[in-house]
């Protein structure tokens, strides 16, 4: 590989330790050598002029549903250009490391919003691998972009060892040789340097396709004696317990905590989405927040909420949405397939009776905010509706704002695009949240929800978070400590090989211009797929901020832009084993 020498940047090393100016020079895919005094340039090698710019470790990215774009785009460009360098497969009980491809695409589709004739088309044509060590080693004869970690995904070696239909049976449990398959699979994967076993518990995650549409995923069937079964074996080896609680009830929280505590125990390393600063529910983030520090400090644990350092926001495609699978009513339309028939049941007045009385009702367990006052119409056959919110339109026409929605989808259907923002919509209460100890910075979904969130820029979002209070000279945090959070506190978590710049280490870093670090990182772009039928999904882009990245001492980004090689050849990201518990 040529060598290349990076002059004067302003290095943040991915520790606590304060930043300084210096150069950096790359040899052999390794940081060779770090120098506060500038290092006089070898023959032949590539000068980087880094003055006024900062030279971080390369981002880590650990909650992404890459899973089914990565065997098409291994590029997988998206996050790259962010500065992304290291990201996770498997979360939130998903995998493709077993199982059928027809029951994988019924899986993953409908919970993470990606077309199911893409994903079923993805798996059919690649998938020729049925174990964790197998997965791995396709990995490793990918050209993959970033470095890949992953864990073991619950519903789908549920779903391998008991069959799909009988593990998507309510009150069919396994036999006891099928959880020892089940952890068979679990030992495998962690012995493949899988970081531990996802699950999820949240039942408005729902499968796709024909045969069991609008069933939980498979991990929301297991009792909760199952999930301790295969505990025992992360416990026992120092692993991982990556869950999605019941964020509608919120109850079952305190079941995953009670596996974290270390009173007269190993304690169990465990991770949950999610906490925000929710508008439906202000004090909430708080309470969590205490919560975390008593199960940590208390009752030993080793327990995190994962935390995004930006806006929560989502646009919608009609009723095409998450959030409407938290309330029966929602997720009856969800259900129906045929946009044609959806608006038909739009027109219905029982649904529509029903409907309201659901969204309305203040009792139901929810996490969205269900407010038409905070939605913005962005798109729409008729363009007069454009700008307004959903509660404009209903005060026009003089009906209640569920009328006008309903309205708005029976005639439009999908055609109308909507907006609105979720959570972490304050700047103090965000601000506290990625200053939490108990917290971990991540949660983008990249890969997931292509239509309706855009969180693969959330490392720099967090940097400007912080720049933005410096600027302001009312700071609540240290950029080193940002960078920290974002870098090297992560990967000594999850015991990846990554997060830091040190001599001898393999080179993954990201070099930012701090000026770019600007209202530009919101800016929406609709991207086309080429490898999904040019499928177009809600990214963010922000071009002039990441001037280059490096994986693997190999450039990758290049003045915002990924370089033409990333993704077809190899020697940039490889497999990277979790070492925790070892």
């Amino acid at each position: 590989m040529a060598e290349t020498l990076i002059k004067q940047a302003r290095i943040f090393d991915g520790s606590t330790n304060s930043s300084f100016v210096g150069d950096v020079r790359i040899k052999d895919g390794m940081v060779q050598t770090i120098s506060k005094t500038e290092l006089n340039p070898n023959s032949g090698e590539t000068v980087v002029d880094a003055k006024g710019l900062w030279l971080t470790p390369g981002f880590i990215d650990f909650h992404t549903h890459y899973d089914a774009e990565i065997e098409m785009a291994p590029d997988l460009s998206e996050s790259v250009r962010h500065g992304v360098t290291t990201i996770s497969l498997g979360s939130c009980s998903l995998s493709l490391a077993v199982g059928d491809p027809t029951d994988l695409a019924d899986m993953f589709s409908r919970v993470e919003a990606i077309p199911r004739k893409n994903v079923l088309s993805i798996l059919e044509s690649k998938k020729n691998w049925n174990s964790a060590t197998e997965y791995k080693n396709h990995l490793n004869n990918m050209p993959l972009g970033p470095n890949v970690t992953s864990f073991a995904g619950h519903s789908a070696i549920r779903a391998h060892v008991m069959g799909l239909e009988r593990s998507l049976t309510k009150g069919e449990n396994p036999t006891k040789q099928e959880l020892e398959k089940m952890n068979q699979h679990l030992e495998e994967a962690l012995d493949a340097g899988f970081m531990g076993l996802s699950i999820n518990t949240l039942v408005w995650d729902k499968m796709d396709g024909s045969r069991f549409r609008s069933r939980p995923l498979p991990s929301t069937y297991a009792k909760w004696s199952e999930y301790e079964y295969l505990n025992k074996t992360l416990r026992k080896r120092g692993k991982i317990f990556q869950g999605v609680p019941n964020v509608s009830t919120k109850i079952n929280v305190l079941m995953f905590l009670k596996e974290a505590f270390g009173i007269f125990r190993k304690p169990l390393k465990t991770t949950v989405i999610s906490l925000m600063d929710v508008k439906f529910d202000p004090g909430l983030y708080k309470l969590l927040n205490i919560i975390g520090r008593i199960t940590n400090t208390i009752f030993r644990s080793d327990f995190k909420f994962q935390a995004l350092p930006e806006p929560f926001d989502l646009y919608a495609d009609g009723m095409d949405v998450v959030v409407f699978e938290e309330f029966a009513a929602g997720a009856k339309a969800n259900h129906i397939e045929d946009e044609l028939e959806r608006k038909q049941l739009m027109k219905d007045p029982n649904y529509r009776s029903w409907f309201k009385r659901q969204w309305t009702n203040w009792f139901l367990p929810r996490v969205f905010h269900r407010n038409f006052k905070e939605t913005k119409i962005v798109d729409a056959p008729d363009k007069s509706l454009i700008g307004k919110s959903i509660d404009d339109v209903a005060k026009e026409k003089g009906v209640h704002s569920v009328t006008a929605f309903l309205d708005l989808v029976s005639e439009h259907g999908n055609k109308v695009r909507w907006y609105t923002v979720m959570a972490n919509h304050r700047k103090e209460p965000l601000q506290k949240i990625v200053s939490y100890p108990d917290i971990l910075i991540g949660f983008s979904d990249a890969g997931a929800h292509l239509r309706g969130m855009a969180h693969y820029n959330f490392p720099l979002r967090m940097l400007k978070l912080v720049r933005d209070a410096e600027l302001e000279n009312k700071p609540f945090m240290s950029m080193e400590r940002a960078v920290h959070r974002l870098t090297g506190e992560i990967g000594d978590w999850f015991g990846i090989d990554a997060g830091y710049i040190k001599e001898g280490k393999r080179a993954d870093l990201v070099l930012i211009d701090p000026t770019k670090l600007d209202d530009s990182l919101a800016k929406d772009v609709e991207a086309p797929m080429p490898f999904m039928e040019d499928f177009k999904r809600w990214v963010r882009r922000n071009d002039e901020t990441v001037k280059k990245v490096f994986i693997n001492g190999k450039l990758a980004v290049d003045q915002g832009k990924p370089v033409p090689n990333l993704g077809k050849e190899k020697g940039y990201g490889s497999f990277l084993a979790s070492t925790i518990g070892r």
